[in-house]
């Protein structure tokens, strides 16, 4: 028997993929302006399916909900793979240059140098802080509620999240949670909004000194003030570990963390990765973490029964206490653990994320020249691939289900945190803040959804924000 050889099949290239109609000059720029990014990408992934481009100008991008390819890209970073440069350019352009933008071997550097700052231990010991700052907003709600006044639950969690990332990255407490506005808080959160207006832009005119608005010559006065700060910052820390050597040993926080990792002999740090990597963690978490908190609420507020096994759950492992202060018994939360994964896979912070190749490459049998962007529709690829029971329901128990070895593996269906290589170093501070909060919220107060609310709108910056939380709070007696 005469055995032939099957020639693979040809590889596609970008112009074989299906594309929504596009003007001649422009491309696709007015239909990503209409409506969020994130919302128009997912509509043309259900229309044309699991590949597809788009163009802006002249620059053809390829997009993908494939949820296995998407796990073989994230795979590939740093070495095949990386983040897109347009994103990267953007933030390092305010300061932020650390692990978040790094690549190659400068991306392994700092990546030790990242994760020996946010290890479990170091959480430990910045446990006793997080304690206080929950108690800090469990008081602020408790004396708004006593004094007949609204509690914005939006805006406290952004400066309850600020407040802990910051003390446990800076080893500082700026209490943005009591005080209106602080500068730091007012430069980041500016640079914050302004990255995001810059990505989404078809131009880089801020680096046209003559195109330059108001804004773009405040960012660089901000950045400027942000790194004098963090300097301050560094030489306090220097001195605390002067003072104290067993911090060499035991850090407090990151930064101290991080000035002990560079202090090492041949480490190839310098203070202005420090700087970078500290700026890079309040970026990284103050928004993530207090929006997927607000997500959260949200469904807590139209779904009374899993407010309610959440607050059973909470009475057992706190008792008497309002706030927990007891480290080890974060593990024990394992329904709030559920909620929140549920959360994020329904309303992920980062429901697209932007990768190039760093050579020629070959996708899902597609031909890719170097550096062609490809968006990476996180969220769609978990709706596209879904096998979970009434997937378009709230149900934190399909987790707990597969804790216990017979439902659905999270780990396995999500990307909340990324994955890979780079999957996020900050993930577990993240999930112990928001047990930390979630599990003071609901010991303490019950969540009602105020009456007649419109419908929580998703925005897209540079994360996915709700456009409100129309919750009200009412004290436990």
């Amino acid at each position: 028997m005469e055995l032939t050889s099957v020639a693979p099949p040809p590889l596609r290239r970008i112009a074989d993929l299906p594309a929504p109609k596009a003007q001649l000059l422009m491309g696709n720029v007015r239909d990503i302006n209409r409506k969020p990014l994130h919302q128009v990408l997912e509509g043309w992934g259900r229309e044309f399916g699991p590949m597809y481009r788009f163009r802006v100008l002249r620059k053809e991008i390829v997009v993908t909900s494939d949820r296995e390819l998407i796990a073989s890209l994230l795979r590939d970073r740093p070495d095949a793979m990386r983040r897109s440069s347009r994103t990267a350019d953007a933030l390092n352009e305010v300061g932020t240059r650390g692990l978040f933008t790094a690549e190659g071997e400068d991306w392994r550097r700092q990546r030790k140098l990242v994760m020996r700052a946010l290890t479990p231990e170091v959480i430990h010991n910045f446990f006793p802080t997080l304690t206080a700052l929950t108690e800090r907003l469990r008081l602020r709600w408790e004396n708004a509620i006593a004094a007949g006044q609204p509690v914005d639950v939006l805006r406290d969690l952004k400066a309850y999240t600020l407040d802990v990332t910051i003390g446990l990255a800076m080893g500082q407490d700026i209490n943005t949670l009591e005080l209106e506005e602080h500068p730091l808080q007012r430069d980041i959160e500016f640079l914050f909004k302004l990255v995001a207006k810059r990505l989404t832009s078809p131009f880089a005119y801020w680096r046209v000194s003559v195109l330059r608005r108001a804004d773009d010559h405040e960012a660089i006065a901000a950045a400027e003030r942000i790194q004098r700060a963090i300097f301050g910052f560094i030489a306090e820390a220097r001195k605390r570990i002067e003072r104290n050597p067993a911090l060499r040993q035991k850090p407090s926080n990151m930064l101290e963390a991080l000035i002990v990792a560079r202090d090492e002999p041949d480490s190839g740090l310098t203070d202005e990765a420090v700087v970078g990597n500290a700026i890079t963690m309040v970026f990284a978490g103050e928004d993530t973490t207090s929006n997927t908190t607000a997500w959260l609420i949200d469904f807590l507020s139209t779904h009374p029964q899993a407010a309610h096994s959440m607050a059973a759950e909470t009475e057992q492992v706190l008792g008497a206490k309002a706030v927990l202060d007891d480290y080890h018994h974060l593990e024990h939360l394992k329904y709030i653990d559920a909620a929140t994964r549920e959360a994020m896979r329904l309303k992920p912070v980062a429901p697209i994320m932007a990768a190039q190749p760093n050579e020629d490459a070959v996708v899902g049998g597609l031909s890719v020249p170097k550096g062609t962007v490809i968006f990476l529709l996180l969220r769609l690829a978990s709706e596209r691939d879904c096998e979970l029971a009434q997937p378009e329901r709230f149900r934190p128990e399909r987790w707990l289900e597969g804790a216990n070895g017979s439902g659905d593996d999270p780990a396995r269906k999500l990307f909340p945190f990324g994955g890979g290589p780079r999957f996020c170093p900050g993930r577990y501070l993240a999930m112990a803040e928001i047990k930390m909060a979630m599990s003071m919220l609901v010991k303490n107060f019950v969540i009602e959804r105020v009456p007649g609310a419109a419908p929580v709108e998703e925005r897209f910056t540079f994360t996915m924000t709700p456009s409100a939380l129309p919750v009200r709070l009412t004290k436990k007696t």
